[in-house]
């Protein structure tokens, strides 16, 4: 048996593109070295996310396990909180998303492509320089192992972060501008008494920044702080998130009760995008492409995002297009510059966070809405603000041209009377 084409890595980007190409006809085979850590970062989802569940047939399945979410709340160290739901998006997508236990909803996933005739092959691939046509290629070890009587069309890179084919052709990659570390488990116990049910919460702390995400009977806290920085707080991960928990203001009076019921897992380096992401016979989807910073919690939907990026504009017209290498490139090519001004647009919007723009104009229109009570048009500012900041924090708007011109527009002329942005900055 020969597959169309063959996925390295069975996590969220490789099997939702498997089933995806599943469903247009394609003879998918998946290599999948069922090697998963307990914890995987990615818990909680944006709004995004569920329409793409919905076209596999799956959100049934990952509401009855998770945790639904409404919004996110940000609290600063100086007290002030910002409260978002999913409310004003509900005529672009579902005003709700999920918080998840990851390997479950990854299992999922994986469990769905194989219903659709995904085959999977429990190894991990190994690759080297391509010969023919083809750049890069399965070993001849790899292939015999999987039982194929020939070589697929084309390969996807679904690895992750370990960027498989990236590695082996020597393409370079840019990183992001903060340079942290982030610890997390689950807890029992943590107290997190922020209605309405399943709301997340972000919190600037001294250092760095937190969170705290509901899951059925747990809490997921981590926290996201310099490298260096963490360094001061203990010699292991367990120590320095313990540290943080019962030395930080905002998160110690919380976790007063709290038990730890899981490992302390440990995630370095959260913004790389590669120079480059397909090339002749292959291409790169998920974090295999690249990825970004967690804030926001963006990363699972860039995911699966990718996916339906290469289903819509590489695989729309059926297997057919494998034999049409000038297509196939220019597909791809299409695909990568979305996921390039994606990349960027939340890079921009995390930005507004990370220096403490939105805080400050959050208190800006706090103050002004004080002060003009009453007058005609001071709710519709604000109701139009919050409402395309959590529009763009939901996946509805992130790329929107408006709503980033809106944003940097208050920031360069309607900040007035309020901490300046340094002040409301997340420290490394």
């Amino acid at each position: 048996m020969t597959p169309d084409l063959a996925i390295l890595g069975a996590g969220p980007a490789g099997s939702t593109l498997a089933a995806l190409l599943a469903q247009r006809g394609f003879k998918v085979l998946v290599f999948d070295d069922e090697k998963r850590p307990e914890l995987l970062v990615g818990e909680s989802l944006v709004p995004a996310t569920v329409p793409v569940m919905r076209r596999l047939g799956i959100e049934e399945r990952v509401k009855a396990y998770s945790q639904h979410k409404p919004g996110v709340s940000f609290l600063h160290r100086h007290g002030t909180r910002i409260d978002f739901n999913f409310g004003p998006i509900a005529k672009w997508l579902p005003a709700y998303a999920y918080n998840i236990p990851r390997p479950q909803f990854d299992d999922t996933l994986r469990e769905r492509a194989e219903e659709l005739g995904v085959k999977f092959s429990k190894q991990r691939a190994a690759v080297e320089k391509g010969e023919d046509d083809r750049e890069i290629q399965l070993t001849a070890k790899t292939l015999e192992r999987a039982g194929l009587t020939g070589h697929p069309k084309l390969l996807i890179d679904a690895t992750g972060r370990a960027r498989t084919f990236a590695r082996a052709l020597g393409i370079g990659a840019k990183s992001g501008d903060r340079t942290d570390v982030a610890y997390f488990a689950h807890y029992e116990g943590f107290e997190h008494d922020f209605p309405p049910a399943g709301q997340v919460v972000i919190t600037i702390l001294d250092h760095g920044w937190s969170w705290r995400i509901p899951l059925p009977g747990r809490l997921s806290v981590g926290i996201v702080v310099h490298k260096d920085a963490a360094k001061e707080w203990g010699s292991t991960p367990e120590q320095r998130l313990e540290y943080a928990i019962h030395h930080e203001p905002l998160l110690k009076e919380h976790a007063k009760n709290a038990r730890r019921v899981t490992p302390v897992m440990t995630y370095t380096n959260y913004q790389l995008v590669s120079d480059r992401g397909h090339g002749p016979g292959w291409a790169a989807c998920g974090d295999s492409f690249g990825f970004v910073d967690p804030m926001l919690s963006p990363g699972l939907f860039m995911a699966l995002e990718s996916a339906r990026l290469f289903e819509e504009h590489v695989f729309a017209r059926g297997p057919g297009v494998l034999d049409r290498p000038e297509e196939l490139a220019a597909g791809f090519a299409l695909a990568e510059a979305e996921l390039h001004d994606w990349h960027e647009s939340w890079r921009e919007l995390i930005r507004h966070f990370y220096d403490g723009g939105i805080f400050s104009l959050y208190e800006t229109g706090t103050k002004f809405s004080a002060k003009f009570k009453g007058w005609p048009g001071i709710g519709f500012i604000e109701r139009h603000m919050t409402k395309h900041i959590a529009s763009m924090a939901s996946g509805a708007f992130t790329r929107r041209k408006y709503s980033r011109g809106l944003v940097k527009f208050m920031r360069q002329y309607m900040m007035h009377d309020c901490r300046p942005p340094e002040d409301y900055a997340v420290l490394p």
